[in-house]
């Protein structure tokens, strides 16, 4: 679905926790044929985080799994995809972790994803369902400063 290969420069918004007055910082750059979400995590001002989202094209209702080929640094991650509800923006999160410098596929059932606003889970909110998602991301989010690097080589769904 999505192609890492093409420079897709422009289509992917940073959002790091200076909204909220922290100090992090990340960027998404690619290389020749992977997309590399990568910056580093500052604690400074009650900071902490770093993510990375893009628009999808409508999805068909019949997805049922998400697979992301990755190449990690050994640190944890999440990956996110969004929904709108009545106009509020709904994050679905899945943490997976990464080994350093080891390419990897990662798959998961959307059934799996928990909701989350603003950090705080959801309990009651609708199962997530393929054709309402809108946005795919990546969030690090640690309690320790330091640099992070995840490379993307493909995300897409699967029927299964």
């Amino acid at each position: 679905m999505i192609d890492f290969s093409k420079q897709e420069n422009g289509r992917w918004r940073i959002t790091d926790d200076g909204v909220m007055g922290g100090l992090s910082n990340g960027e998404m750059i690619f290389a020749q044929d992977h997309g590399i979400f990568t910056g580093s995590i500052s604690l400074d001002n009650n900071g902490g985080f770093s993510s990375v989202f893009r628009a999808v094209d409508n999805l068909p209702q019949s997805y049922k799994t998400l697979v992301i080929d990755t190449e990690g640094d050994g640190q944890e991650y999440q990956l996110r995809l969004i929904i709108y509800i009545n106009g509020y923006r709904l994050a679905y999160k899945h943490d997976f972790t990464t080994v350093a410098n080891k390419r990897e596929k990662h798959t998961f059932q959307l059934a799996d994803f928990k909701a989350t606003f603003r950090g705080r889970a959801i309990p009651n909110a609708p199962l997530l369902n393929s054709a309402d998602i809108k946005e795919v991301g990546f969030l690090m989010t640690k309690k320790v400063a330091g640099q992070f690097s995840l490379s993307i080589f493909e995300l897409f769904f699967l029927k299964q």
